[in-house]
């Protein structure tokens, strides 16, 4: 059985402009979701874009590449279609999709997640939130069974979008990253954070400095 990961960085970012390969105590971003790829049961670690610089430098660390076309490289792409696109174009049976906008997760967390694979179609990373969750001015729990003290609360659970996990077959047949029967992979609420914005960037590093506190 094939199992081989992708990682989708392309070109354009928004919110911090080149963000993928923007240096992060000492790096570029895309270093280490390729690093935790590489030390993992992964076989093959893959990185898909539009962009020459981050297919280099992806390259340097020792991924394989792929570039992604254009058209499905823009603003409102999907993930989902750069996802069909590298599974018509590369073989392998369980595909292993990884945000390189999570820097904080280990290859420890990618081998558990594929363990769970024996059980699921699919696997995605969650957290544990220790609060009580609203949404839209609405509770999503029933205020008159509130319970106070935290160890009666029920768990809700954040998906944190570090990686996917999914079968070959029921990607393509769905079109989506997860589908199936679907497992949770609860990873610690320290390594959950993805970066979105420069303060992102900034409070990732100081918990990277801190790294050997994560384990």
């Amino acid at each position: 059985m094939k199992i081989v990961s992708i990682i989708l960085a392309r070109g354009g970012s928004k919110g911090v402009p080149r963000k993928n390969i923007k240096i992060l105590n000492g790096y570029p971003l895309i270093y280490y979701t390729i690093n935790a790829s590489l030390n993992s049961n992964v076989s093959e670690t893959w990185v898909s874009s539009d962009d020459e610089e981050i297919i280099s430098i992806s390259q340097k660390f020792g991924a394989n590449t792929i570039k992604r076309p254009i058209e499905i490289s823009g603003d409102l792409s999907s993930s989902e279609e750069a996802l069909m696109h590298f599974s018509k174009n590369i073989d392998f049976d369980i595909l292993v999709f990884i945000q390189p906008t999570s820097p904080l997760i280990l290859s420890k967390d990618i081998n558990k997640g594929l363990k769970m694979m024996n059980k699921y179609d699919s696997v995605l990373t969650v957290s544990d939130i220790p609060h009580k969750v609203w949404i839209n001015q609405k509770p999503i729990y029933n205020l008159n069974s509130r319970k106070m003290r935290q160890q009666e609360t029920d768990k809700n659970y954040i998906e944190t979008g570090s990686f996917y996990i999914t079968k070959k077959n029921n990607l393509i047949n769905s079109n989506c990253r997860i589908s199936g029967k679907i497992g949770f992979l609860e990873i610690p609420y320290l390594r959950s954070f993805e970066i979105d914005t420069q303060d992102d960037f900034k409070f990732i590093e100081l918990i990277i400095k801190n790294k050997d506190k994560l384990n």
